[in-house]
């Protein structure tokens, strides 16, 4: 048996000596050569089964007349075969439709409505106001069936008119002498004039100062912010 030291002393065998070799699985020995020009494939018998044609069944259409057995000619029914051929009976409370047009008996076509249902069968109708001037005062045609309470009547009677009220103004009216006469001052003509727009940086100069900045005292807190910090301050 050999040592470990003789086996590492051993050259590595030659991996290359088949440089065509295409695949990894492939040991040192070439694989067999092909006799055939196509591989042939070996089926199964579950493939060879299932590659078999589908075998068509014909079934021959019965006439939907056909002849009654003997024995069906002289079957005797049963007593539960009877019962259960029996139609079934309708509920106990059932009563057949009524007709659409149902016959009034004498007693519906000589009866007297009474009063209320007289007032109720009376349509509702709206007050209607009587003229389109200044004042108007709705006309009741109908009155309430029952007595309302006070506060009802209080919320149903519309308001009046203010005693200054004067009615609406017409549409034309008499322009004044003072107005017609009247001399716009430089103020009013300058609001009346239109706003003049201009660009975004139009009449713009970055260098001018202003004259508040320019006579500015700073604040203790700025000039404290202004110095430096003490431990960026060289002590020499």
């Amino acid at each position: 048996m050999a040592t470990r030291t003789q086996r590492l002393a051993q050259p590595k065998p030659n991996r290359l000596r088949y440089p065509d070799r295409r695949s990894v699985y492939w040991l040192d020995d070439l694989p067999p050569e092909k006799s055939g020009s196509t591989t042939k494939a070996e089926l199964t018998p579950r493939w060879s089964e299932l590659c078999r044609s589908k075998k068509f069944y014909t079934q021959v259409t019965l006439s939907p007349i056909w002849e009654v057995s003997e024995c069906a000619l002289r079957a005797v029914a049963s007593n539960r075969l009877c019962s259960l051929a029996q139609p079934r009976a309708p509920a106990a409370g059932w009563q057949p439709d009524r007709p659409i047009l149902v016959p009034l008996n004498r007693a519906t076509q000589t009866a007297v409505a009474t009063s209320r249902i007289c007032q109720l069968a009376q349509p509702k109708r709206k007050q209607i106001l009587e003229g389109a001037g200044n004042k108007s005062k709705p006309v009741p045609l109908t009155h309430m069936p029952c007595k309302a309470s006070a506060h009802i009547e209080l919320l149903a009677t519309p308001k009046h008119d203010h005693p200054k009220f004067e009615g609406e103004r017409s549409v034309c009216w008499l322009v004044s002498r003072s107005a017609r006469n009247y001399v716009a001052n430089q103020r009013l003509l300058e609001l009346s004039s239109p706003k003049e727009r201009k660009a975004l940086f139009e009449g713009y100069d970055p260098y001018i100062v202003s004259r508040a900045a320019r006579s500015a005292s700073p604040s203790s807190r700025i000039q404290q912010l202004c110095l430096p910090l003490p431990r960026k301050c060289n002590s020499n």
